[in-house]
């Protein structure tokens, strides 16, 4: 930052004084942060809607297509904690009201695409702007809210990203009735210019950093190649083959630079992730959990389309509907789930949460029965109310255990938790249904008998609910209030 001249008297007009010198000002913060939350959480619910558009606009098969989503995934997945190291050092400020910027000229790009090479190219653009956002947006808000009122803020922004993955198919559904594919992406736009400005008027300004550290290029070269391996795997392994060419040199991608990634950490005096971090039980426990609690939610997510299609044979549009129960139970209670941890401690909401996440996976694990309805409204509701009641307490516990100038790698890993329980669930709930298949004896689950389906999902549901227990069980374990 400028230290002297008119740029440094520029500097100091920012945030707006009008607003700063507020009792309330965080609360400005915090809605600042809400807004890229939302287009992040938007963005990834609208893609996939229009998928089978952008498969018949460029000619090419859905395998094909399907990188538009995956591109942008991997993206994310790779530079999200080295952003949050570089906004440790360099300022979170600035950094997050230029990922507006980037991802506004990324979802530009993908508007205008005229290739389907052009269109991965702009996704990749358009993530390395939501990566500087999300290795940010919790760093900031913890940063900027007053302990008290930590849990409450972080469920307002959780309720953000609840808000844009309900509206999402429905945008996107709307938007493809009435215009065309390309508005999928041009919705980005005014949002994205609305976050811009109100990221450089309203957030605070940037604590100078004690001591001046160097950035871990070695350990960056080493982490995103082998968390790209990680999600690809968790992605594709279904899709490929566990055996395929392409998941095999993941594996060995994952394992060597896993491995360095691991030997450089120890050893070097700034590393991009600080392992230290992690021998605190809060940290490490409350980071497995969050990968738990998404495993649990996507597992959710990927099996009910599949019901509702194969066994009940319900339209698109009502399957749509059925699975916005889920993003609206969350959007619903993350806000009071906040303010209950702010009052009672984190632990009492995270256990209850996972405990309704539980309950609702067994509900869905009766899916089959006369009142399937009534179980599978309860059922998803429950699984949505759950994750909304787990996440901003455990969020909060998770960043109020670090200190200061680790806040955005803390932050980071929080969202790499989350990419990990989404890869992970789609890969749990895709492996426990071919598996029940299985041990039934069938061998080709596109002819498989109704019965045969309906014990494979209530095996998939059973065990979800399992890996939902045990979150339940590990929350207990964490330490403190």
């Amino acid at each position: 930052m400028p230290s002297s001249g008119s740029g440094h008297h520029g500097l100091e007009m920012l945030p707006l004084r009008a607003v700063r010198h507020r009792p309330g000002y965080h609360w400005f913060v915090v809605g600042t942060v809400c807004i890229g939350a939302f287009m992040a959480a938007l963005d990834a619910s609208i893609i996939n809607i229009a998928l089978p558009a952008l498969k018949q606009h460029f000619g090419v098969r859905m395998h094909v297509v399907e990188w538009v989503s995956l591109a942008y995934l991997l993206t994310l997945a790779g530079l999200v904690v080295p952003f949050a190291r570089l906004a440790d050092m360099m300022g979170r400020r600035w950094m997050y009201a230029l990922g507006f910027t980037v991802f506004i000229i990324g979802s530009l790009l993908c508007g205008v695409a005229f290739t389907l090479w052009f269109l991965l190219i702009a996704r990749v653009v358009q993530a390395v702007g939501a990566a500087m956002l999300q290795a940010n947006s919790v760093a900031i808000i913890t940063a900027a809210t007053p302990p008290d009122q930590r849990g409450r803020a972080i469920g307002f922004q959780a309720s953000a990203q609840g808000v844009g993955l309900s509206l999402g198919p429905a945008i996107g559904g709307a938007l493809l009735s009435f215009l065309n594919w390309r508005w999928i992406f041009f919705v980005n736009l005014p949002v994205g210019l609305a976050g811009t400005l109100l990221g450089v008027l309203l957030l605070p300004q940037d604590a100078k950093p004690a001591k001046r550290e160097r950035f871990d290029f070695a350990g960056a070269a080493l982490l995103v190649p082998a968390l790209v391996a990680l999600i690809y795997v968790l992605n594709m392994g279904l899709k490929e083959g566990w055996t395929s060419p392409a998941v095999v040199a993941s594996y060995a991608v994952l394992a060597l630079a896993g491995t360095g990634f691991l030997l450089v950490e120890r050893k070097i005096p700034f590393p991009i992730v600080d392992l230290r971090l992690f021998r605190k039980r809060t940290f490490t426990l409350g980071s497995l959990t969050g990968v738990l609690s998404f495993t649990v939610m996507y597992a959710v997510l990927l099996l009910i389309p599949f019901y509702l299609d194969n066994v009940m044979h319900m339209d698109s549009l009502r399957s749509g509907l059925y699975l916005t129960i889920v993003p609206i139970g969350m959007t619903l209670f993350t806000p009071v789930s906040g303010a209950l941890a702010d009052r009672y401690g984190t632990r009492m909401p995270t256990v209850l949460g996972m405990m309704a996440a539980c309950a609702g996976s067994l509900c869905l694990s009766g899916l089959g029965a006369d009142l399937y309805r009534l179980l599978l409204v309860i059922g998803l509701f429950l699984v949505g109310l759950g994750i909304g009641v787990f996440t901003p307490p455990n969020n909060s516990s998770v960043m109020g255990s670090v200190p200061s100038d680790r806040l955005g790698v803390a932050g980071g890993i929080l969202n790499m938790a989350r990419t990990l329980g989404m890869g992970l669930g789609v890969t749990l709930g895709g492996l426990c249904y071919q598996l029940f298949l299985d041990l039934q004896g069938v061998v080709d689950e596109k002819s498989a008998p109704a019965p045969a389906m309906v014990h494979a999902f209530h095996g998939a549901f059973l065990v979800t609910a399992c890996v939902a227990a045990v979150t339940v069980l590990l929350s207990l374990a964490r330490q403190g209030a």
